[in-house]
């Protein structure tokens, strides 16, 4: 596998700084960004949740909102920019998921999938359907076009909440996390839970795949990120963080090569060696969610303190 052309270097991370910061996106009233995520077509493009119940598009090029995006009737969670349409995804524990259209800034579709908290949402390789999760024990499987809940299943073996959803990149299989600290690998087509990772404790707060489809990793209350192997059905790496780190999100970047952690602070770890080559602690409060820029030439993180930051070369 090539590494692409332009990627940034182990060194060039090692570099990063500060570039910028941006606290007017979200109400200072009810402070905190809660979500964050990056368009994959044009990496200036991102869009945060907030505890305010809103939404916010925003480039970070020309330092404009683009949108915002008002509806839910609770705090917005879990955001996703669709990789190639301007469509904005929004779940909340009002237990709505939203589709909107950045250019009118005005909600296409409800999806009411759910009857409790949803609790992540992540969209299938074709673009075309969204899997949820949600306090309510089920997962679900809806069409983002027209709107329509296709498939909802719950999982006899388990009677817990599920706390986060993820699409493995290959759209035929996923993962879902648990309250109590399982994290359940799904076959799409048959709905079938075909293998369960157990080690962590506490709920299960992120998990993320990486794009080549080898690695998933996961967090969960216990201030450790577990690296499991896909083909081999093992955790074959444990990355201990200092006492009492709380990890809140997990982005690996587009080649696969790096891997961001979020939460008491962002960091950001070489795959393979799993070797940490920087961490910023420029949030003064909860980091939240980390993407990727374009080839990894930046970070993007937003937090509890209500700013959206930038790492990236100066």
């Amino acid at each position: 596998k090539t590494v692409p052309e332009g990627l940034a270097t182990t060194e060039d991370i090692k570099s990063f700084k500060q570039l910028a910061s941006h606290t007017g996106l979200h109400s200072a009233s009810v402070p905190g960004i809660l979500a964050l995520d990056i368009c994959l077509k044009d990496t200036s493009k991102i869009v945060t949740g907030g505890n305010d119940k809103n939404a916010v598009v925003f480039n970070k090029d020309t330092e404009q909102v683009m949108a915002i995006l008002k509806g839910h009737s609770k705090k917005v969670t879990s955001v996703i920019y669709h990789p190639e349409d301007e469509i904005v995804f929004t779940a909340s524990p009002d237990a709505t998921i939203r589709v909107w259209g950045v250019e009118t800034a005005q909600c296409g579709q409800v999806i009411r999938a759910h009857d409790a908290p949803v609790t992540g949402i992540s969209l299938h390789a074709t673009g075309d359907y969204l899997l949820s999760s949600s306090t309510d024990m089920h997962w679900a499987f809806s069409d983002i076009r027209q709107g329509r809940v296709l498939t909802k299943v719950s999982d006899p073996s388990s009677q817990h909440a599920l706390t986060c959803a993820q699409f493995h990149p290959d759209g035929l299989i996923f993962g879902t996390g648990t309250e109590d600290s399982m994290i359940k690998i799904w076959d799409l087509k048959g709905r079938l839970n075909v293998a369960n990772f157990p080690g962590h404790q506490g709920p299960i707060t992120s998990i993320a795949f990486s794009e080549n489809g080898y690695y998933l990793a996961t967090s969960a209350e216990d201030s450790v990120v577990k690296l499991w192997d896909l083909r081999k059905l093992k955790n074959f790496k444990t990355l201990q963080l200092t006492d009492k780190y709380e990890v809140r999100s997990l982005a690996f970047d587009q080649s696969g090569t790096y891997l961001s952690v979020a939460g008491s602070d962002v960091r950001v770890y070489l795959c393979k060696q799993w070797q940490e080559l920087i961490s910023f602690n420029d949030h003064t409060a909860m980091a939240t969610g980390v993407r990727f820029g374009h080839n990894a030439t930046f970070v993007a993180s937003g937090s509890m303190d209500r700013s959206v930051k930038f790492f990236g070369i100066q």
